[in-house]
């Protein structure tokens, strides 16, 4: 699921490529138009919302963690409270 600006055939197909379907609204500059799932695309909005929970916690909003691994680690314990309170 994405936003219009990230309507590109480039990134279609490496999404098709990995077996998955594409859930991404055309952009009105588009020659070939694409089926869009609405309702699916609906629940982009509790994606966002998790987001931006978990931006609250400053840690995970400044990505102050070096390594990949590490930030994983504080998303995940950022993302045990919030499923905790």
């Amino acid at each position: 699921m994405a936003d219009t600006a990230y309507d590109s055939d480039r990134l279609r197909n490496a999404i098709a490529d990995k077996g998955a379907v594409a859930v991404i609204p055309n952009n009105p500059s588009r020659a070939q138009k694409y089926p869009l799932d609405k309702h699916l695309y609906a629940q982009r909005h509790l994606i966002e919302c998790c987001f931006s929970r978990l931006k609250q916690f400053h840690r995970v909003a400044t990505r102050f963690e070096k390594t990949a691994e590490n930030y994983l680690a504080v998303v995940t314990i950022a993302a045990i409270v919030l499923w905790i309170r």
